[in-house]
């Protein structure tokens, strides 16, 4: 068992009500439209090839300063960065989706850029709520086989999640197996848990006790590198 994972098990209900993330993107985009004053200003169109994060409130960066420098996506664009890596990093994360919300957006997001490597970050909330896992990994797979349908395929990367133990040792066993079956079942890499390192401890997350603060991003992104690192090195 994960060391701390005692602590999400005493902060889930109030999780479920508020689906690991209170305002949604749609919100936050819908304030932006309304207020010209925070519009970005034009800029060239960036033509590296894109590495779109499809995420929840943990990629999207939820409780963050700010999520657009704070959160995990971005500190692996200074990676790339700094690496010599041409790729952009989109974040498509966002507050309290479901694996269902994920699989219904991944046709748009495939039709909407030229993307090289996809990561899937998703289970969080449906683990939160005791969705059947192996509906959850269905619909990985389904968006798996999306991703694989379009002209230029992109590389695929799936994030693993782990249950909250209050649900019992089968749950979190079926759940926890979602993520090395369905990577190996689509030759895809693995991270094997987002959260290795920064779940329970206190220090890291935000007053919740389960979305990481700027200092538990910065480990996220340590844990997701070596994948990525990896991928993007064999397609420079």
């Amino acid at each position: 068992m994960i060391a701390g994972y005692a602590r999400w098990t005493a902060v889930v209900s109030v999780l479920v009500m508020a689906g690991c993330g209170g305002r949604s993107d749609r919100q936050n985009r819908q304030d932006t439209v309304s207020n010209p004053a925070v519009l970005p200003a034009s800029r060239p169109p960036d033509t590296r090839p894109a590495i779109v994060v499809l995420g929840t409130s943990l990629t999207a960066g939820y409780g963050l300063r700010d999520p657009a420098a704070e959160a995990y996506p971005a500190l692996l664009q200074a990676k790339l960065d700094s690496a010599g890596r041409r790729f952009r990093i989109v974040n498509a994360g966002v507050s309290g989706e479901s694996s269902a919300g994920a699989l219904s957006r991944v046709d748009w997001l495939l039709g909407h850029d030229s993307i090289a490597v996809l990561v899937i970050e998703t289970g969080a909330n449906d683990g939160l709520r005791g969705q059947d896992p192996d509906s959850v990994r269905a619909r990985i797979q389904t968006i798996f086989d999306r991703a694989r349908r379009i002209a230029a395929p992109p590389r695929l990367v799936v994030v693993g999640m782990e249950a909250l133990p209050n649900l019992g040792q089968d749950y979190v066993r079926r759940f926890r197996a979602i993520y090395p079956a369905v990577a190996s079942a689509n030759q895809a890499l693995l991270v094997p848990f987002l959260l290795a390192g920064v779940a329970g401890v206190d220090s890291l997350n935000q007053e919740d006790g389960i979305h990481p603060t700027a200092a538990g991003h910065r480990k996220l992104a340590e844990n997701v590198w070596p994948v990525l690192e990896r991928v993007t090195r064999e397609q420079d």
